[in-house]
């Protein structure tokens, strides 16, 4: 057990109570000379425990708890924490080799991110508690996954909450300057130095999975980046049009279709909104539409600029898909609600005088885990619609 006590607010332990594992500044009684990054009891104002956490001197989250038990937050308890999140991953993940292995608070394990990239692990320690774990955590994977490399991504704007700089590099091991790992039995390309996020992006797996079910005739994916939802659906489809606005990540999405060898991917290098208007102008028609753009709103302060681009974005898509035509469509952005976004598509709808039914509502592959009490681990909604 922690040597050190932190004591909290009413308000504090009912959160607790309530199934969230942070507690705010404001929130703390007592937290005297406590270290950062320590791991910390948590007690009530009438000394009852109430479970362990990891601690931040800096960060408005100033405590993540990490268990309710009273028995040690040692080596053999995180060690036993990584390998259940990956048993579970053994359990959801088929046919890829690229996935997220640890999941923060998904895994009980908060503010610590591992991902999986074939024979390479990607490590993100995110507040002072997990950077002080981090040569146990390194250890851990060599001697219980034995990675060939063990690659730090902690070039993230959120450690600065935590008072931490931004790094990256390797830990261990001979990274190779591209990797090459299956997601669905497709095979993608990987920089996990200088890709986006760990080096790519993860969390829509199974939605690329499910857009190929549907997937046929002329299909258009937009915001595209590494070419994800093109290259799964491209099997399925007499043609494939990948937009995106960044020639970078064009020239990623046409590796990884050579890798695959397709040949009925076209990549046009273009902005999403212009493109789509562009079509309907033209009187062009498509059977499936993908629609992954980035986060509309980062800030609850963006929230209504946010649904209108979201409404103009599937709007102009609606224009150009043919009756019987399926339109996939996603938002990453936390502070939407599923229900705002759906109101903002059928207000598009309208607007578009088509007739819309809901064929699947959808969220982030399950390697990325929704905690039921904890909203902020629910960030992505994906829809797939048809034309009637």
């Amino acid at each position: 057990m922690p040597s050190t006590t932190v004591t909290v607010s009413p308000k504090g332990a009912e959160r607790l109570s309530s199934g969230h594992p942070w507690i705010y500044r404001s929130d703390i009684l007592s937290a005297a000379e406590v270290e950062p990054g320590a791991i910390v009891s948590i007690q009530n104002r009438k000394k009852r425990f109430l479970g362990q956490a990891l601690y931040s001197n800096q960060s408005q989250i100033a405590l993540r708890l990490i268990t309710r038990e009273k028995r040690p937050f040692d080596r053999t308890f995180l060690t036993e924490r990584i390998q259940a999140a990956a048993a579970y991953r053994r359990q959801v993940v088929k046919d890829t080799e690229a996935y997220r292995m640890v999941a923060a608070e998904g895994d009980l394990l908060p503010s610590l991110i591992i991902d999986r990239y074939g024979e390479s692990c990607v490590v993100q320690t995110l507040s002072q508690g997990m950077e002080s774990l981090k040569p146990a955590i390194v250890d851990i994977l060599k001697e219980h996954f034995r990675p060939k490399s063990i690659i730090e991504r902690n070039d993230v704007a959120v450690r600065a909450l935590e008072g931490l700089e931004q790094t990256k590099g390797v830990l261990d091991g001979e990274p190779s300057a591209e990797t090459i790992a299956a997601i669905n039995g497709m095979r993608f390309a990987f920089d996990l130095l200088e890709g986006q996020k760990t080096g790519g992006f993860l969390d829509q797996r199974e939605n690329q999975l499910a857009a190929r079910a549907y997937a046929h005739g002329r299909a258009l994916d937009c915001f595209s980046y590494s070419g994800g939802f093109a290259v799964n659906v491209a099997p399925a489809c007499d043609y494939v049009l990948g937009i995106d606005s960044s020639e970078e990540a064009l020239q990623k999405a046409r590796r990884n279709s050579e890798l695959n060898g397709i040949n009925n991917v076209e990549w046009k290098q273009a902005n999403c909104f212009d493109y789509l208007k562009a079509a309907d102008q033209a009187r062009e028609q498509f059977d499936l539409i993908v629609l992954d753009p980035p986060a509309f709103a980062r800030q609850r302060s963006s929230l209504d600029s946010a649904l209108r681009g979201y409404k103009e974005l599937n709007l102009r898509a609606l224009k150009i898909l043919r009756p019987g035509g399926y339109l996939v469509t996603c938002s990453c952005s936390y502070h939407v609600a599923e229900s705002d976004f759906l109101e903002a598509i059928a207000s598009a709808a309208l607007d578009a005088h088509r007739t819309v039914t809901v064929v699947e509502r959808r969220t982030q592959s399950r390697d990325h885990p929704i905690l039921l009490t904890v909203p902020e681990t629910h960030y992505l909604k994906c829809l797939v619609l048809r034309v009637v």
